[in-house]
């Protein structure tokens, strides 16, 4: 039987609040304009331009919309059949088995419940890992995450204007060469992470300068910022050898209030935990150093996804979860490595369809530089999707998508834009029918599931990857059930 993707989903799918009703395309043509006065002008999901603060809660000129219920996005607006769907319900499912995660991980180390749970910060990097930022951000923040991250200024000024009204962590720690980077951190109420004097210098420069004008809101002139310690990824993060620069920048500097020390871990996914324990010994000792130079920062963290699973001591005040969040464990395959295994559901799944049938006998090829060629008679399906959309090329001839609830071999080289399929042994596929990239299928030749890990594994890849890949081409749309 056929089945078009539209017509499956069309009375389920929705848009969240912050988006508007024509659809991602539309907020994404039209981000808040600047008017004098400092309010944003733009759609109902676009909150108003919050007065400078410091990291403190905020006070909005009038309180944002909040739509209590998203509206309908119709999938027929899409002219090409190939779209991701994105289950909002299953990212609230992830966010509660993480949540009973962090009980019975610190119970089975401790042998108790602890008394204080940590607070769940989600990492909603790279467009929320291709899901969109903005509708996963509103839904978990509605679910009750006290904080999110993002790796870029422009990522966390996107999410304000979507409504969001939690701390919000910009950990990439580049914000711009000039000033105005600095004042839209302000403006937006955005929490900057940092890792050297310079950086410290000139945000309280600025906070100065904001002050000197009257740009800063009465009462608000600290600001909020979140030190990163190196301790052995070797990316971002003060060294230890720097620790005393930066300390005594930030005791000189009264407008900046350090609230948070950090680090990032390196192996925490690795079969061995040494490199991690060593990590989180010289993470402590950082925060002994930061002690003894008379600062109290209120919140540490450390523990991303695998941290959060397997190292209770690692929890500290704050954990940064982020793949899980999205339905892949981060220990996949190696369930020995975690006390209590999370039941996650995989967030996004992504469609298309057969746009033509051709049948070819044996010793024909196909495809760029005729990669494939046929040892039989085949039925070959071509379908509106390649690797401008996300499905590697390192699939060519190795893949498989699914038709009908089967698999069906990708044969020849996987081009910009479509990708062929050898559907000889599925009997009864037609033009139009549902082709699932990425995701489960239940169909009338039985039910199957292709997984961001499984595909990472056949494109010598990481799950992360293959969820960041999906482009902004392909339009998501929105689940609730």
């Amino acid at each position: 039987m056929s089945s078009r993707p539209a017509t499956a989903c069309g009375q389920t799918e929705a848009q969240p609040a912050g988006v508007p009703a024509d659809g991602p395309a539309r907020a994404a043509r039209a981000p808040g304009r600047r008017r004098a006065g400092g309010r944003v002008d733009g759609d109902a999901g676009m909150c108003a331009r919050h007065r400078v603060g410091s990291g403190a809660a905020l006070e909005p000129e009038a309180p944002p919309p909040r739509a209590s219920r998203p509206t309908t996005a119709a999938p027929d607006e899409a002219a090409r059949h190939t779209r991701a769907e994105v289950n909002l319900a299953h990212v609230r499912h992830n966010l509660r088995e993480l949540e009973a995660c962090l009980g019975s991980v610190a119970a089975a180390a401790h042998g108790c419940t602890p008394e204080r749970t940590p607070q769940i910060w989600a990492v909603l990097k790279a467009d929320g890992y291709g899901h969109g930022g903005r509708a996963i951000a509103t839904t978990l923040e509605r679910a009750g995450v006290r904080g999110l991250c993002v790796a870029l200024l422009e990522e966390g000024i996107e999410l304000r204007e979507a409504g969001v009204r939690c701390p919000i962590l910009v950990m990439g720690g580049y914000y711009g060469r000039q000033r105005d980077g600095i004042e839209n951190l302000v403006a937006h109420d955005l929490t900057p992470v940092v890792y050297d004097a310079g950086q410290i210098e000139t945000i309280a420069s600025t906070l100065r300068y904001l002050r000197d004008i009257g740009g800063l809101a009465p009462g608000r002139e600290r600001y909020r910022v979140h030190l990163k310690i190196d301790t052995g990824m070797g990316r971002l993060g003060v060294p230890d050898g720097e620790l005393g620069a930066v300390l005594e920048a930030l005791r000189a500097e009264r407008e900046i209030e350090l609230d948070g020390l950090m680090t990032h871990l390196a192996c925490a996914d690795a079969d061995s935990l040494a490199a991690t324990e060593h990590q989180l010994d010289r993470f402590a000792r950082g925060c002994q150093r930061v002690a003894q130079a008379g600062l109290r920062p209120k919140l540490r963290h450390a523990a991303n996804s695998a941290a959060l699973l397997r190292l209770p001591h690692a929890h500290l005040e704050v954990v940064r979860p982020g793949i899980a969040l999205f339905g892949v464990h981060p220990c996949e395959g190696r369930s020995s490595l975690v006390p209590r295994a999370p039941h996650l559901r995989p967030v996004m799944r992504v469609l298309t369809e057969v746009v033509a049938l051709r049948n070819l006998g044996a010793g024909e090829s196909l495809g760029y530089g005729h990669t494939w060629r046929t040892e039989r008679p085949c039925r070959i399906a071509t379908v509106p999707v390649g690797y401008a959309d996300g499905l590697s090329r390192a699939l060519s001839n190795r893949g498989a998508l699914l038709v009908g609830g089967r698999r069906a071999p990708i044969v020849g080289t996987v081009s910009m834009d479509l990708t062929m399929l050898d559907v000889t042994d599925i009997p009864g596929v037609r033009v139009r029918d549902e082709v699932v990239v990425l995701g489960e299928q239940r169909g009338p030749h039985g039910t199957d599931e292709i997984t961001a890990t499984e595909v990472a594994g056949l494109t010598s890849s990481i799950a992360w990857e293959v969820l960041t890949s999906i482009s902004r081409r392909v339009p998501r749309f929105y689940r609730h059930g």
